[in-house]
């Protein structure tokens, strides 16, 4: 049974030093609220004592200790009510907080020592009892109990092990080395001393750190401990960019002690890569990488979440469905936030750092986790035609755009140079309209998912019409619509294996022809991405936009009009049509073809 709910033999010293620990607690809290209480408190610690010859693992404390009455409620219960039947509740129990009240119903953490051990012998008393209780068991669904007389207050643990098999992961645990190594894994922070004798017969000596700074007052602890604590958990030899401490009370009570790196891991966009902080209850070490604490997009956050009302017993299926872990999950994410928001605006130099190592991952927070999309928005920071070197924040973008401009412009692309030479930017940048260059993958995506920021919709620029024109020039554009309707009727026949359509553009200056999508198509980027990935997608026809002005497309016009021979023409519809492409960086549909196209139109020409 108990193989079904460990999967680390390790745990079994967790659990009862984690024992141990509550009961010290609970004894120096009883003699506070009963002052009659005759009880030892000027020296409670835990102790670990290894007997090599024997094969024997024994964790005493001194603290509260149990009754006869305790020991058979709490100890004997799945041996009185036997495996089976703990193991049908346990499979019955479907709601994931039940299942997690009945764990810890039955004393689970206690049993663990079976995973080890051949046989278990428990000693305990309780101070206000005259003679202590003996109880031993094989883990077989019996035992035997029993009145013993001068046992000091407290309790003691002694597993006979089982010997050491490699096969089955089981370590030797008659190795002072390897109980040194687990309970500096999973209880190193607890408050209490753990002692343990060296193998040279010396006197005890402390093993554990007892520094759990979440649990200390933040007056208390100094930038270079906080330091030495994230190299512990990231073990990264950098300092940390920011720290964050949380003390969530009330229902459920928790503390949180956060970092920021400085750098960004080398595994940041890696599939494999481990995520989330860790997870304490009380103290006592849970879980190494907790995904439920942490979303995907912050997966670069690390430090320690310490709980105080979970079952040591919880498992990742519990935390998933855990009403209380989401709602702490959800005052991480906007204190994370929030932080970034504070760097922001006191700390610039910080937060450019911290926005160059993490921004593009944090922008994936923009698909996954609408709650906070508004909050993301507020951090996040762009290039753009504004400023060459500074990028810019939203916030900023939108107080110096135009009185009548309705849009966030922006354009995406493999790099700002390619962006900038674009001649989809030439109107805007001509009119003194600020466009955002988006340049990581992510921004391919999250732009069609986000409405707007602060009432202001996005829109592409390489992407359906960009409405730019005066009433003066809409004129204006009727009438050129009126002169070239038949060549461009005729354009889009004669292109439309290639093309959805050829129209007049009002987004060109100085480039004779564009490329764009209709306002709702995948970019030629996503296309691509969505190949690499192993997708098959259908052709995507995209829209031909001509600059009227261009001495190019007007010649094309008046050749359409002086003559009913529209052959050679239409090689040189297709050749304007390739120059598009390769303006904004495309690929060609027949490279070979348009280089020989162009060499024979240069030849004419000379």
């Amino acid at each position: 049974m108990i193989h079904s709910v460990y999967s680390n033999k390790d745990t079994f010293l967790r659990e009862l030093v984690s024992n141990a620990s509550d009961a010290l607690d609970k004894l120096r809290l009883e003699t506070f609220r009963d002052k009659d209480l005759v009880a030892d408190t000027s020296d409670l610690h835990v102790a670990i004592e290894v007997d090599r010859e024997a094969r024997e693992l024994t964790i005493r404390d001194n603290g509260i200790g149990m009754t006869r009455e305790d020991v058979i409620g709490l100890i004997g219960t799945i041996a009185k009510s036997g495996t089976a039947e703990f193991l049908d509740k346990l499979r019955e129990t479907k709601d994931a907080a039940a299942s997690q009240d009945l764990i810890g119903q039955f004393g689970i953490g206690f049993y663990s020592s079976f995973m080890v051990a051949d046989k278990v012998t428990l000693v305990t008393k309780h101070p206000r009892s005259a003679e202590g209780v003996r109880w031993e068991s094989s883990g077989e669904g019996t035992y035997t109990i029993e009145d013993v007389a001068d046992v000091p207050q407290g309790t003691s643990v002694t597993l006979h092990l089982k010997p050491a098999d490699s096969e089955d992961h089981l370590a030797d645990y008659t190795s002072t080395a390897k109980i040194k190594e687990v309970v500096k894994r999973y209880a190193d922070f607890i408050t209490w001393p753990i002692r343990m004798a060296t193998e040279d017969g010396a006197e005890p000596a402390t093993i554990n750190s007892r520094k759990a700074l979440w649990a200390r007052p933040a007056s208390d602890v100094t930038e270079d401990e906080y330091a030495e604590f994230y190299r512990h958990v990231s073990h990264d030899w950098n300092k940390p960019l920011e720290t964050i401490r949380m003390h969530g009370e009330g229902v459920f009570e928790y503390q949180a002690l956060l970092f920021i790196p400085s750098q960004a891991p080398l595994d940041l966009f890696m599939r494999e890569r481990k995520r989330g902080v860790q997870l304490y209850v009380k103290r006592v070490f849970i879980m190494e990488n907790c995904e439920e604490l942490m979303p995907e997009y912050l997966r670069f956050v690390k430090g320690v979440v310490d709980a105080h009302d979970l079952s040591l017993n919880v498992s990742r299926e519990i935390l998933q469905h855990d009403r209380q872990i989401q709602s702490v999950r959800r005052r991480l994410v906007k204190k994370v936030l929030s932080t970034v928001k504070s760097l922001m605006a006191d700390k610039p130099e910080s937060y450019e750092t911290f926005w160059r190592e993490f921004g593009a991952a944090v922008k994936e927070g923009l698909l996954s986790d609408t709650e906070n999309q508004d909050a993301i928005l507020d951090v996040a920071s762009f290039a753009s035609t504004d400023d060459a070197e500074r990028p810019t924040t939203l916030a900023q973008y939108v107080e110096r755009m135009k009185d009548d401009q309705q849009h966030i412009y922006y354009m995406t692309g493999d790099s700002r140079a390619t962006v900038e030479n674009s001649p989809h930017l030439e109107a805007l940048r001509a009119k003194g309209f600020e466009v955002l260059i988006l340049t990581d993958p992510i921004d391919e995506m999250w732009v069609d998912a986000v409405p707007g920021y602060q009432g202001k919709a996005f829109q592409s620029i390489a992407k359906g019409q960009v409405d730019l024109e005066t009433e003066e020039e809409k004129a204006q554009a009727e009438e050129r619509q009126k002169d070239f309707a038949d060549f461009l009727a005729w354009m889009t026949t004669t292109l439309t294996d290639r093309v959805k359509e050829v129209r007049l553009s009002s987004r060109l200056t100085t480039s004779p022809a564009c490329v764009v999508g209709d306002a709702h198509d995948l970019t030629p980027t996503l296309e691509k991405m969505y190949r690499a990935m192993g997708q098959e997608l259908p052709p995507v026809k995209r829209v031909l936009e001509l600059n009227p002005g261009h001495a190019l497309v007007t010649r094309l016009h008046t050749a359409f009009a002086g003559n009913d021979d529209h052959s050679r023409l239409a090689e040189s519809a297709e050749l304007l049509h390739g120059m598009a492409l390769l303006a904004e960086g495309g690929d060609l549909p027949d490279p070979s073809r348009f280089v020989r196209l162009m060499a024979d139109h240069l030849e004419r020409g000379l």
